[in-house]
């Protein structure tokens, strides 16, 4: 069974007034859940820098002031046990301008602000679910 080494990836999480700003997925991995703007890392990059760059290709919006929140190693399996996938995705919480309107773009079908108890009933990858429940309970 041939092991991928992992990809390094990161996200970005921004709230307003208790909601998530959430992407639809339309690429794997992730396909078709909502998830936090994020993708693989370019050459070269830092994990905020993917961060930033990534929220802004799939939002339209320059967020600022990254903070690492959380990390995860991410494996992805197929049916004979074989890895599929393997990230290393650093999560951050952002800033952004108020006035910013997301528009959805790049990998992002659609997106939305979710409140914690919407995104507990959307398909969403338990990193998402998790911290979101971290940071509604602080």
């Amino acid at each position: 069974m041939k092991i991928l080494g992992p990809q390094a990836a990161s996200s970005a999480i921004l709230r307003r007034d208790g909601q998530f700003l959430l992407v639809l997925r339309q690429n794997p991995p992730s396909q078709h859940m909502y998830a936090f703007p994020g993708g693989r890392a370019e050459p070269g990059e830092i994990p905020a820098e993917t961060a930033l760059r990534e929220f802004y290709e799939e939002t339209g919006i320059k967020a600022h002031s990254p903070r690492l929140f959380k990390t995860y190693d991410l494996k992805t399996h197929s049916a004979d046990g074989a890895v599929t996938s393997h990230f290393f995705l650093s999560v951050f919480e952002v800033e952004a301008p108020l006035d910013a309107v997301a528009r959805a773009a790049d990998d992002a079908a659609a997106l939305g602000w979710y409140s914690l108890e919407d995104i507990r009933r959307l398909p969403t990858p338990q990193s998402v679910l998790e911290c979101a429940e971290l940071l509604a309970h602080r």
